[in-house]
């Protein structure tokens, strides 16, 4: 699902963000990629997004060269990427059902098809009688699971999580965690970037840690490597 062959990526200075990464994630994997702050985490996920391009080293997503992707297929990439922030990103001034189904009416699908699978998300994520709510009118952890429920909605082969629990107190963590778990199970890849040690340790996933732009080590059913 996820190929990264050597790669690497520098900035105008210093030392590379992600240097010469070599890295497998099969379909239907969950794994965690952990590491201090300046590890190269972010800077994998940007890459996976195709936000930015690799300084060298090949990448390849769900059989796509991201390397050789001409600038008008990239956004129809992205419909098939899932992503999670840390801080939500939700439209402030549009309820629960008009966040998730802004993702649907990017791509121009039809309205009976909108109606159908915004309310199959927001159940599958716990908020089905909350979907006439405003952002602000929601809890940390309910924002995320909007947040969530709008990045599943096209149905991804992959979701990608920055930091997704970083906002959130311990019991909304787990929760998320734990949706993000169910969401793996039916199928979708998922990759958590994440320094919460606590999370990474009860979850018992594939662990890939990262520090200084190099992975120090991948683990199956790992804990938290202590850099």
């Amino acid at each position: 699902m996820i190929t990264l062959e050597n790669v690497s990526k520098s900035y105008a200075k210093g030392q590379p963000a992600v240097n010469d990464v070599t890295l497998h994630v099969d379909k239907g994997e969950f794994v965690f990629i952990v590491g201090d702050s300046g590890s190269g985490k972010s800077t994998m996920i940007k890459l996976l997004l195709k936000e930015l391009d690799p300084t060298s080293g090949t990448i390849t997503v769900n059989g796509q060269v991201l390397n050789k992707m001409r600038h008008r297929k990239i956004a129809k990439y992205r419909r098939g990427v899932g992503v999670v922030f840390q801080d939500f990103r939700l439209l402030k001034d549009r309820n629960v059902y008009e966040n998730v189904a802004f993702a649907q009416r990017v791509i121009e699908r039809p309205n009976r098809v909108i109606k159908k699978r915004v309310p199959e998300v927001l159940t599958l994520v716990g908020l089905a009688e909350k979907y006439k709510s405003k952002p602000n009118q929601l809890s940390g952890g309910e924002q995320q699971r909007v947040a969530l429920a709008r990045a599943l909605v096209n149905r991804p082969a992959i979701l990608l999580a920055d930091e997704p629990t970083g906002n959130l107190d311990p019991k909304n963590s787990f929760e998320i965690m734990r949706l993000l778990e169910e969401i793996n199970e039916r199928g979708t890849t998922v990759l958590v970037v994440t320094h919460n040690r606590e999370i990474v340790n009860s979850f018992r996933k594939r662990v890939i840690s990262m520090k200084k732009g190099v992975i120090v080590s991948d683990e199956q059913e790992g804990g938290y490597v202590e850099n």
